[in-house]
């Protein structure tokens, strides 16, 4: 049970700094929301240091480094796709793919679902399925560089959260730090090489910062979640995020939400009963 509200908790997370990161990518370049969400992330692992202890050994410094670069292309692709829209279609598709991933992980990994598992496990996928099909009347349509977009963050989210849980059980948080670090150099790097292309327009500081201190809560959750259950019912559970994503998109920008979409909403409520049993 402890497990299940910690992925909870990643999942609400995920859902808030997805629907800021979106947002600001929207006032300027993307790049300069990620130089402001990836820095923002690392000094809360920091500050979390003293609190539950970190450890670097080689295997952590190896799996944190992995999932540090599979980060910075997350957030880059995450934050361009949704600042291309619609929130309320292209997060789900990517939450589909950063779920689906792990679980396969997990059970060719030897990990065994009770019953209750079984039965909530494919329910939790559909339910990230329903809640993505937006495309009623008066929708707007995702462009094809949007949805191919959205894939790769979604698999790139998957190689994170996958890196995450390779690391020891007994780092600490010295995966995460070692992950942002590695992340916030490759992005801030990378703005470099691009400065010329980035545009004059200055990045929404306090939404970007905000964004990062989420996504930063989020993993937390998820390393610890997954650190006391197994990694393909974790991953399910938090990949249904875009429910909070979703409801934002709906009371801020006034997206609409279709009858599919509260199907999908109930069906996430059904599964995670089920996943909990397990």
């Amino acid at each position: 049970m402890i497990a299940l509200l910690l992925a909870l908790g990643s999942s609400l997370a995920y859902g808030g700094a997805d629907f800021l990161g979106g947002l600001g990518a929207r006032k300027a370049h993307v790049l300069r929301t990620v130089m402001i969400a990836a820095p923002a992330s690392l000094t809360v692992e920091l500050l979390l240091w003293p609190f539950l202890g970190a450890s670097f050994a080689p295997a952590t410094l190896a799996w944190g480094a992995a999932s540090g670069v599979a980060s910075a292309a997350a957030f880059t692709l995450l934050y361009r796709t949704l600042a291309i829209g619609p929130m309320n279609v292209l997060s789900p598709v990517t939450a589909l793919i950063s779920a689906m991933l792990p679980v396969g992980v997990g059970l060719l990994q030897g990990e065994h679902l009770g019953t209750a598992g079984l039965i909530g496990l494919p329910l939790a996928l559909a339910a990230v399925v329903l809640v993505s099909a937006g495309h009623g009347a008066g929708s707007i349509r995702p462009s094809r560089t949007a949805m191919l977009m959205a894939f790769g963050a979604g698999a790139a989210i998957a190689l994170q959260l996958i890196f995450l849980h390779q690391a020891p059980a007994d780092s600490g948080v010295g995966p995460l730090i070692v992950g942002r670090a590695v992340s916030s150099t490759v992005t801030l790097t990378a703005a470099g090489l691009m400065f010329r292309r980035l545009g004059p327009e200055k990045p929404a500081y306090a939404m970007s910062a905000a964004a990062g201190v989420l996504d930063s809560v989020a993993n937390l959750l998820f390393l610890l979640a997954a650190r006391s259950s197994d990694l393909a019912v974790v991953a399910v559970i938090t990949a249904l995020y875009p429910a909070g994503t979703v409801l934002l998109a709906r009371s801020v920008l006034a997206e609409r939400i279709h009858r599919t979409q509260l199907i999908g909403l109930g069906t996430a409520a059904v599964a995670v009963s089920f996943l909990a049993l397990t």
